[in-house]
């Protein structure tokens, strides 16, 4: 049997939920070495719901569960149901989602808040020093339920007009893990 992997979305779509080339990407990888992978989602509204087209909010209101559904073709669980002694690791795809609706940070910067199903499920697997994978934005995640800890989110300057993006987030990101 393969490893125990369980992957949390934060929604459907990079800009109000999880990238979903980052997600597929890590549900392929994860089956090609041979992984049992279980995804999970909290049950909760979305900060905002955005048109993907015109990459403008909408007036719409979406949930997480329903709507990271979509990327786990229905078979997906409330985070609230995940416990780490069932896994060998956790998995954590990025997007924009990751910083609105798993947290706060989209908003609050480094006063951010972590949703309480994401910090006792990221408590859980650290104190069982199991491997917790945090791609794109989701080491902001880390960054606030861990102090101190040290993250990568890519360059903290800017090389040749390249990563300013990663720039902005390596500079914004800096004083939540100090």
């Amino acid at each position: 049997m393969g490893k125990r992997v369980a992957l949390v979305l934060a929604g459907c779509g990079v800009f109000d939920g999880s990238e979903i080339h980052e997600a597929s990407a890590a549900l392929v990888h994860l089956s090609r070495g041979g992984a049992e992978v279980k995804i999970f989602a909290p049950n909760i509204e979305q900060r905002d719901v955005v048109n993907h087209l015109k990459g403008s909010p909408t007036e719409e209101k979406r949930n997480v569960l329903v709507e990271s559904a979509r990327l786990a073709r229905g078979n997906i669980q409330d985070l609230a149901e995940l416990k780490a002694s069932e896994f060998d690791a956790v998995i954590f795809p990025g997007g924009f989602g990751v910083a609105k609706n798993l947290c706060s940070w989209a908003v609050d910067g480094k006063n951010c808040t972590v949703n309480e199903h994401v910090n006792s499920t990221l408590q859980a697997f650290h104190s069982a020093k199991k491997p917790i994978g945090l791609c794109c934005i989701s080491p902001v995640l880390a960054a606030k339920v861990f102090p101190g800890c040290e993250v990568t989110v890519g360059q903290d300057k800017n090389i040749d007009g390249r990563g300013w993006k990663n720039l902005i987030v390596a500079v914004c990101l800096t004083p939540l893990s100090s």
